[in-house]
């Protein structure tokens, strides 16, 4: 598609984000929602439609809900009731999907991004709670598509944005921040692979001199945050060259097509009426008392945002450290732990953010799969503040530490095997210093003259001698005394 002058026109956009709740049993039933069983084996009668099975709700449903709306600044509903959306599809037995329609139990908050060059308030429009369906399967069978139906009936909450959304990038801010605000609750394991977070967008575009917005469509199928920005700027300029053209859009739901970069279109898009949305008669209204509100409040975690404005203040971290270590709970955790146990949190943020960083992105694990210990990594560190080791000894010894996560091995036993334990020794310093100066008689005249700079030239001649055991600090505050007081021979 050919590039489109955007300077005319402006995007609208809202994003519909599914999140699969952690709860360990169904919306409705008992039955488990663990991940990965076989196809089929987590299913109930209640599941697949069986007639006379009758719903019971599941409260944590209702409570991680109402965490995700305290989270958000939402307005709690101290009665909300549940509705059945009827619609067909294979893998919804039913032929319906109990969910929220009139009456969501979260409505009005505001999720804040962060962008390069500005900040944005996104407006939550509201939270509502539902159950997934099953899930169809085209890929395993030449013929037939195949029906799993363990997700059905598995607990989520629906995230509607306003339309306060401009551009593609503020559209993966935002997703990554709802991402974000979920794993920190532990309400949601943010995972788009496995479709535990799902996103629908709706985007129409209009001139910018315009009030009224443009017609919408929606986009579907979105299952990373690349192809959610990928797939809302190919709709923007598709939209545009329609117009330009003197079409009309029309409202479409559209599939994104990850493998061509374009989308395709699914189906008419769908209005509220279209899924005859009435109250669910099995299921009585949910009362949310003032005392559930404040157990879900006090329950709630140091929020990003906060926690990261503490790192600064109370670690005098930069900003970019500070937000790079609370981009993930578990990450500022697996920080914090180590900081309880070392001088400086500086050199806690520098190794974690380099080092343990780059480990995680090589093998594709998460930090709680990090193999050495934070008391461990604690010791390595402090043993670098106490000038015990160089900074390329503590990474020597952070990589032997990888390979033998298992060994009974403190960070000093490592420096001593491996021979990197910095020598803070006079008695051993002092005859190679003396060394070094002695033989070199017309650099230490032309240091003596003004041109101080040599001191690195007879401290690297001192770690060469000493085979790089020396301690640089102890070597230049020797060095320093000896030519400043005309000490010159040994």
């Amino acid at each position: 598609m050919s590039t489109i002058d955007h300077q005319n026109y402006e995007a609208v956009i809202g994003l519909e984000v599914h999140a699969q709740l952690l709860t360990e049993s169904k919306a409705f039933t008992s039955i488990s929602t663990a991940f990965g069983a076989s196809p089929n084996t987590q299913i109930s009668p209640l599941c697949i439609g069986h007639p006379g099975t009758l719903p019971v709700l599941n409260e944590n449903l209702v409570r991680y809900t109402i965490k995700m709306g305290l989270a958000t600044d939402c307005e709690i509903a101290r009665k909300s009731i549940f509705a059945r959306k009827n619609y067909f599809y294979p893998d919804l037995p039913k032929g319906y999907q109990i969910s929220q329609y009139e009456t969501p139990i979260c409505h009005d908050g505001t999720l804040h991004i962060d962008m390069e060059d500005y900040e944005k308030d996104i407006g939550i429009k509201r939270i509502h709670m539902e159950e997934d369906a099953g899930k169809s399967i085209h890929d395993q069978d030449p013929h037939n598509s195949l029906i799993d139906l363990n997700r059905a009936g598995v607990p989520l909450i629906e995230i509607v944005s306003e339309p306060d959304i401009s551009t593609p990038e503020e559209a993966y801010a935002y997703l990554g921040r709802i991402k974000q605000i979920v794993t920190y609750l532990g309400v949601c394991d943010g995972n788009m692979e496995e479709g535990s977070l799902r996103c629908d967008a709706n985007v129409s575009v209009k001139p910018r001199d315009r009030k009224e917005f443009g017609t919408r469509t929606e986009l579907k199928n979105l299952n990373s945050f690349r192809n959610v920005e990928r797939a809302l700027r190919y709709e923007i300029e598709r939209q545009i060259e329609v117009i330009e053209s003197g079409g009309e859009v029309i409202q479409h739901t559209l599939l994104w097509d990850p493998q061509k970069q374009q989308t395709r279109q699914m189906r008419t898009k769908e209005e509220a009426h279209d899924y005859r949305y009435f109250p669910e008669p099995d299921i009585p209204p949910v009362v949310v008392t003032e005392s559930m509100i404040e157990e879900e409040r006090e329950r709630l975690p140091e929020m990003p945002d906060v926690r990261r404005q503490r790192f600064i203040e109370e670690f005098e971290l930069s900003a970019d450290d500070a937000y790079r270590l609370t981009e993930e709970r578990e990450v500022a955790d697996f920080y914090e732990s180590i900081v309880e146990q070392v001088e400086n949190p500086q050199s806690v943020s520098n190794l974690v953010l380099t080092e343990v960083l780059r480990v995680l992105n090589e093998r594709s694990i998460g930090i709680e799969d990090f193999p050495v210990s934070t008391g461990r990594l604690a010791e390595l560190i402090q043993l670098r503040e106490d000038d015990k080791i160089s900074s390329s000894a503590q990474t020597e010894i952070f990589d032997a530490m990888l390979e033998e996560p298992e060994a009974d091995k403190s960070a000093e036993d490592y420096a001593k095997e491996m021979n990197l334990m910095q020598v803070s020794d006079t008695d051993f310093l002092e005859p190679i210093i003396d060394e070094v100066i002695s033989s070199n008689p017309d650099e230490v005249k032309r240091y003596q003259e003004g041109k101080k700079g040599l001191i690195g030239f007879f401290i690297g001649q001192t770690m060469e001698k000493s085979r790089g055991k020396a301690n640089p600090k102890m070597v230049r505050e020797m060095i320093s005394e000896k030519l400043e007081n005309g000490d010159q021979e040994s």
